[in-house]
């Protein structure tokens, strides 16, 4: 009894694991919006993503892990929030931000100018 259990146990955490890859993978930035995101650099410890994003372009719903972002160009846009005035976000050439990760997509870019970056998350 106990055996069966414990293969119950293991084979339900094997199709989990088997789950949460293959929503990882459906979710990955490069496979979904290979127009903007490009894989600079990535090990067992690092992935570094050079992420540039053009007016009107649109990126499918993807997941990026905590990161720190490190700013390439000057970059502007408009972010807007639901119920609330849309505010100015910018940042120059060599700002640097810690992000949390985040699910989100399926909205058309709105930079000011061309904006280009480096994503480094750790694994």
């Amino acid at each position: 009894m106990k055996a069966q259990a414990f293969c119950l146990i293991i084979a339900g955490l094997v199709i989990g694991w088997s789950a949460a890859l293959a929503q990882r993978a459906a979710l990955d930035p490069v496979r979904v919006a290979p127009h903007i995101f490009e894989v600079v650099l990535e090990n067992e410890d690092v992935r570094v993503l050079k992420v540039t994003e053009r007016n009107g372009e649109t990126a499918a719903l993807h997941s990026l892990g905590t990161r720190v972002t490190v700013h390439l160009s000057p970059c502007a846009w408009m972010e807007k929030k639901s119920g609330k005035n849309p505010i100015m976000q910018s940042f120059r050439l060599g700002d640097v931000q810690w992000q949390e990760a985040v699910t989100r997509g399926g909205t058309t870019s709105a930079v000011v100018q061309d904006c280009s970056r480096l994503e480094i998350e750790l694994k």
